[in-house]
């Protein structure tokens, strides 16, 4: 019998999932991940049905196909052989992806999840020279230690993935984590991923939808509105900050937000680089 996820802040990884396999079924679909449905179940379409919110499936997707992107441009050619999914939920990208031989992909997230993803992914594997490798964390409490008993190597080149996740954060922890992934970081080294701004989270047209992700266990806690200041005030240098809509990213159906209007809700799609190389060879861990 199969378990069922006991973190409630990791139901959204199945949420994400049945939305991941509903966009890979469209006909003009902006990625392909066969295992989505499998990795869904049926609670993350329950989620998507209780929420009702058409336009979260959207984005979802726009991030999905923009980290995509990310991950692919930056492990294709030059130094970086590391990449770190943190929270990595029902990610597959290390299975999906043509990534290049030699790459590893840690995926950090809770034990409970990741032992369910094993089962559910029933021994499917990465193509040749690709390793996966899953590391049990909580993102909130330490996490670096387990990360490099797990193989990291610090002060390698990098590419960190922060999918749907600085939100779900307390503040200090959303903090602490951009600090310690750039003090782990090597030269050329990229942080990717997404985040709300401070009316996404207070919006009242929004209330009932985010109430039912407080009420679902995964409040939403922590938003900024200068995404760039945040990334630079933790040692990322911004590269792309862009919200849904921008530069052609994907079928977003709304108007895209000025960004001198504070109080309207919006979400960011970033990367970042690391600011200052490293001096000496790579840190021993």
């Amino acid at each position: 019998m199969r378990r069922t996820i006991v973190k409630a802040v990791s139901r959204t990884a199945q949420w994400v999932a049945a939305a991941r396999a509903l966009e890979s079924e469209r006909p003009d679909a902006l990625f392909d991940d066969p295992y989505a449905r499998s990795l869904a179940g049926s609670a993350g379409f329950e989620i998507i049905d209780r929420l009702n919110t058409p336009i979260s499936n959207v984005y979802f997707a726009i991030r999905t196909a923009y980290l995509d992107r990310v991950v692919l441009e930056a492990t294709a050619d030059g130094p970086i052989r590391q990449v770190v999914l943190m929270a990595a939920g029902m990610d597959t990208r290390a299975l999906r992806l043509p990534l290049p031989a030699g790459l590893t992909v840690y995926e950090l997230d809770h034990t409970e999840l990741l032992d369910i993803k094993e089962e559910l992914l029933s021994g499917a594997a990465p193509a040749g020279g690709v390793t996966r490798v899953p590391v049990p964390v909580d993102l909130a409490e330490p996490w670096p230690e387990a990360l490099k008993d797990a193989g990291f190597r610090p002060g390698c080149p990098t590419v960190w993935v922060t999918e749907g996740l600085l939100y779900y954060l307390p503040e200090d922890a959303a903090h602490r984590l951009l600090t310690e992934s750039c003090a782990l970081s090597g030269p050329g080294s990229l942080l990717t991923g997404d985040l709300l701004n401070q009316a996404a989270i207070t919006d009242q047209k929004a209330r009932p939808f985010i109430k039912g992700l407080a009420e679902g266990g995964s409040p939403w806690q922590f938003g900024v509105d200068r995404p760039e200041e945040l990334l630079a005030s933790h040692g990322w240098q911004p590269v792309d900050v862009i919200q849904p809509g921008e530069d052609g990213t994907g079928r977003w159906p709304l108007p895209v937000v000025p960004r001198d209007k504070p109080d309207a809700p919006t979400d960011f799609l970033f990367t970042a680089r690391t600011t200052d190389p490293l001096p000496g060879p790579p840190r021993d861990t």
